[in-house]
């Protein structure tokens, strides 16, 4: 039984700075993560943040479901774009022979 993305299908490799919250000059990060498994999709979504305002993603990012990649976190893509994570979902479904992962849309 699959419980987890199988790593060998995260083809990509991204680069997180986890937000950690707002000082008085500007937002700040946690320590780099650098060789971080995924696979990066550039797709057009409109996604409804954490604040509730509705924003277009222009990518997708599906990783390990232990992701630490709160919102607002600053995200360094495969050919080096730098985006900001505006919401993540959590995907599992105990008992069924699919993968949980992690989905991140990014601006």
């Amino acid at each position: 039984m699959v419980t987890r993305v199988p790593e060998v299908l995260l083809r990509h490799r991204i680069r997180i700075e986890p937000y950690i919250g707002e000082s008085a000059y500007g937002p700040r990060y946690g320590a780099p993560v650098p060789e971080v498994p995924a696979l990066v999709s550039p797709s057009v979504r409109m996604v409804r943040t954490p604040d509730g305002r509705d924003v277009t993603s222009g990518s997708q990012i599906i990783a390990a479901p232990d992701l630490a990649c709160p919102p607002g976190s600053r995200v360094t893509l495969p050919d080096g774009r730098v985006t900001t994570a505006l919401s993540i979902t959590r995907h599992t479904a105990p008992g069924l022979p699919v993968p949980a992962c992690s989905e991140v849309m990014c601006e």
